[in-house]
């Protein structure tokens, strides 16, 4: 078997993405809060994970929206561009297109209630489930958070407990209080 050099891989899985092959393509994005895997599809960004471990995002990409799944940089690049400006200061909302139709009606309710939580600003499980006409699921929308597919894109940072503290993030706490730091939401 001929290997194929770095440069041949790249230039078929770019050409693959310009030519919509794909069911979802990612890459890794490099953040003041450590690598993140970042993925999409053509209706837009679908993943971004902490942590991740590649093969295993991999199996739930194609497993959620089909086996043509490639890493690819230039379909991944305006989430990159829009995180890195985010981490400088210099974006205060994310201007991207996400898929979250998969997601049950109530998950997508309170992501979209979420997305509009402006940057700097905090909300709690309580007034998020209210915003989302559920005021009695505070619990249901922890558990939304804890599922959130595109953390900082779709802000489950911004979400606190009922007395003002920290608690409950993905991406662990300490994250989750680097986020709000940025955001000038902590001092």
């Amino acid at each position: 078997m001929t290997a194929v050099s770095p440069e041949l891989d790249r230039r078929f899985r770019d050409a693959a993405a310009r030519e919509s092959l794909l069911d979802a393509a990612y890459d890794l994005v490099d953040s003041p809060i450590g690598t993140l895997f970042v993925a999409t599809t053509e209706r837009g960004f679908c993943r971004i994970v902490y942590d991740a471990e590649p093969e295993q995002e991999l199996d739930g990409l194609a497993r959620a929206f089909g086996l043509r799944v490639l890493r690819s940089a230039p379909p991944i690049d305006p989430a990159r561009r829009q995180l890195d400006e985010y981490f400088h200061g210099k974006r205060h909302r994310f201007d991207l297109p996400v898929d979250i139709a998969l997601l049950a009606d109530f998950n997508r309710r309170v992501l979209r209630e979420l997305a509009r939580v402006p940057y700097g600003d905090v909300v709690t499980y309580g007034e998020l489930a209210a915003r989302a006409a559920r005021p009695r699921a505070a619990r249901a929308v922890g558990t939304v958070m804890n599922r959130n597919p595109l953390p900082i894109v779709l802000p489950c940072h911004r979400v606190i407990g009922a007395n003002g503290k920290l608690v409950g993030y993905g991406g662990g706490l300490d994250r989750k209080e680097a986020l709000l730091r940025l955001e000038g939401a902590l001092l």
